[in-house]
């Protein structure tokens, strides 16, 4: 049995889960986005079976013989050593047909192979797009934030004194500062939406959960924190969030894994408040979730439970 890593070792999530296997005594074959011209990647789709091989460094694997992948790649653009290049040097080249190759292989793996996917990149597609996977988490049982996304000033206004008060952030998976409206402050910039539709959602009072999904398991955390968006802490209030293990109750739990499951997100991070008047509201689930945080503060073992999942090891 083998396992493959598709990252950069030196990315605190990836070193995190190497360490994971080194403590389970797996060495996984590690595909580095740097390292193109060491590697090799053959995979084909032939007469509906899935063949080919890895090489890594001298190190070849069949990929009939893989049980897991884990995924968090760089696209080859925008790796340090080709970003100048053209895209049609031949070491672009090379490195966007192994991208495609391994990307086609985690693809096709879990249905051909049976293969542990964390997780397939067209599944993490449903984060582009805030308000689409919003309307994926309510039917999945949650409840979300009343949401307005608009090039209209007016409305805009109408909607933040309709909920006493709003914060905006991304519609899309780019990463943004979560920030509230001030409608004095921000009366000039508001006019500037009509160039740029923005994401405005009523600030829901509450205490901060991440509940990270590890095929049928979940390690949440609670957050104490004053700030909007406690990734930013220090610099919204002046003194960072701090985080402890938190006993999720079981159905929120049980929500959690069949979101996860039903967005084909293995491995995921939901983002859940525990409102103040009752509700648990989920504002987003991240497909490729940055964890070492989560399980170095609140110890929670996150990448061992990762590893042993895509190692497929009870």
């Amino acid at each position: 049995m083998s396992v493959v890593v598709w990252g950069v070792p030196t990315e605190s999530p990836v070193e995190l889960l190497l360490g994971a296997f080194a403590r389970r005594g797996v060495e996984p074959l590690v595909v580095h986005p740097r390292r193109f011209l060491e590697q090799d990647v053959d995979v084909r789709l032939s007469h509906g079976e899935l063949r080919g091989s890895l090489r890594v460094a001298g190190s070849t694997v069949d990929v009939r013989d893989v049980v897991g992948v884990y995924v968090r790649p760089i696209e080859p653009e925008l790796v340090p050593e080709l970003k100048d290049l053209p895209p049609d040097d031949p070491a672009v080249r090379r490195a966007r047909a192994q991208f495609d190759a391994l990307m086609a292989f985690t693809e096709a793996a879990a249905d051909a192979l049976g293969t542990r996917v964390a997780s397939r990149l067209s599944a993490m597609a449903s984060n582009m797009s805030k308000p689409y996977q919003a309307q994926l988490v309510q039917a999945g049982g949650f409840d979300t934030p009343e949401t307005l996304v608009t090039d209209d000033p007016d409305a805009a206004r109408e909607f933040v004194l309709a909920h006493g008060g709003a914060i905006y952030k991304s519609v899309s998976g780019v990463r943004s500062i979560v920030s509230v409206v001030d409608l004095v402050r921000d009366a000039e910039r508001l006019a500037r939406i009509r160039w740029c539709p923005v994401q405005f959602q009523e600030n829901v009072r509450g205490r901060d959960v991440r509940v990270h999904v590890v095929g049928d398991e979940v390690y949440a955390a609670i957050v104490d924190s004053d700030a909007t968006d406690y990734r930013y802490a220090r610099a919204q209030v002046g003194q960072d969030a701090t985080l402890a293990p938190y006993p999720l109750p079981d159905d929120v739990a049980a929500r959690c894994v069949a979101l996860a499951r039903s967005l084909d997100l293995p491995f995921a991070g939901v983002d859940l408040k525990l409102a103040d008047d009752g509700r648990v509201v989920c504002f987003e689930v991240n497909p490729s979730p940055g964890y070492p945080w989560y399980e170095t503060a609140a110890g929670l073992p996150i990448s061992d439970a990762l590893a042993r999942w895509l190692h497929r090891a009870a």
